[in-house]
């Protein structure tokens, strides 16, 4: 009798290390996930204005993006670079959302190279 329970929780076992092998994300994926890849535009700074405050950003980074709950981001290109910045409003950092789901790569990536410019 416990050579059959034991048989039966090995396959178990074996079973269950199968289906994550194939279900966790792999080294690439983890890695996109970590630093997502700008894709390039044209910057367009009247479309990243009017992004920046359909989405609501100026709610924290105050109106002239003086900063508010958010940090000052008028000099954030003498900071930090376009891809950074890009990582940033894509996974979001500390009490700032992500907008990956609410934005498109091209939009994230315009208001990057605009907010970038600013120095």
């Amino acid at each position: 009798m416990q050579k059959w329970i034991m048989s039966g929780v090995l396959t178990i076992a074996v079973v269950m290390a199968i289906v994550l092998m194939f279900t966790l994300p792999g080294k690439e994926q983890v890695a996109e996930e970590e630093k997502p890849t700008m894709p390039e535009v044209t910057m367009d700074a009247a479309a990243a204005e009017a992004v920046v405050k359909d989405q609501g950003c100026i709610s924290c980074h105050g109106d002239q993006l003086q900063g508010a709950v958010g940090p000052n981001l008028q000099k954030i290109g003498s900071q930090l670079s376009a891809e950074e910045i890009y990582t940033i409003i894509t996974k979001g950092k500390g009490g700032m959302p992500s907008f990956k789901d609410k934005l498109k790569a091209e939009e994230i990536a315009n208001v990057a190279q605009w907010l970038a410019e600013k120095k």
